[in-house]
């Protein structure tokens, strides 16, 4: 049996340069590999990529790498809930490249499958259409998107066993799934890692072959990004 299990974070962020491009598993603050990104922020490395449907908030997620100025690019499609990246695009200090939330899933899952690009009707006339290839089917116009190149990929799930397959929970099972095995190295971080064989096939959601490296995490805050309460009757 292929065992995928690294002794924990810090083994499991091996091989991390500045300069690199990593893919960032979450939706707001739910889901996200937070193990990892602490990780991140203290081997201090620089000039990072980073390819995540938001940028978490000011003082969570990678709203810490943004604080320690670690990220020089941001591939997002929601960045409304961090002070800090806002302050940093309009100073000319971040670069941004906001992208349709489904094209960013899109472009991870190409990656993920081995397809180069892919066309979508998403975007076209807008600036995000600006410099990319065109073309009609069927009536309707389309661009064509490439698909993501990363050297890593750190993914969240909620339990995962020794050979890498993974299960998600709730609505954690958003962007995880599609940037797994859509990277040079896919790191998961799991609330719970069990032996092989443990888990039921029916119920995995990504197979083990899309990982590279799987840890338990040591704890989680899963803060809520915004807490909304009805008024007492």
């Amino acid at each position: 049996m292929i065992r995928k299990t690294v002794g924990g974070v810090v083994e499991a962020t091996e091989g991390v340069k500045d300069n690199m491009t990593f893919m960032l598993g979450g939706f707001g603050l739910c889901g996200i590999p937070e193990n990892s990104i602490a990780e991140l922020v203290k081997k201090n490395i620089k000039g990072l990529t980073c390819i995540s449907n938001n940028a978490g908030v000011d003082d969570f997620g990678l709203g810490l790498l943004l604080q320690q100025k670690q990220i020089k690019k941001m591939v997002s499609s929601y960045v409304g809930e961090n002070d800090e990246f806002e302050r940093q695009m309009l100073s000319g200090e971040l670069d941004v490249e906001l992208i349709p939330q489904g094209t960013l899933a899109e472009r991870c899952k190409a990656a993920q499958g081995g397809f180069p690009a892919f066309y979508t009707p998403a975007g076209y006339g807008t600036e995000v259409a600006e410099g990319k290839e065109t073309r009609e089917f069927n009536g309707k116009m389309y661009i064509l998107e490439k698909a993501f190149k990363a050297d890593f990929a750190f993914v969240k799930a909620w339990k995962g066993d020794e050979a890498g397959n993974l299960i998600f929970k709730g609505t954690a099972r958003n962007f995880n799934p599609c940037m797994c095995g859509a990277a040079k190295i896919t790191v998961a971080e799991v609330e719970e890692l069990v032996p092989a064989g443990t888990l039921d096939p029916d119920h995995v959601h990504i197979p083990g072959i899309f990982v590279q490296r799987i840890f338990q995490g040591e704890r989680y805050e899963k803060r809520i990004e915004q807490r909304t309460v009805r008024k007492k009757e």
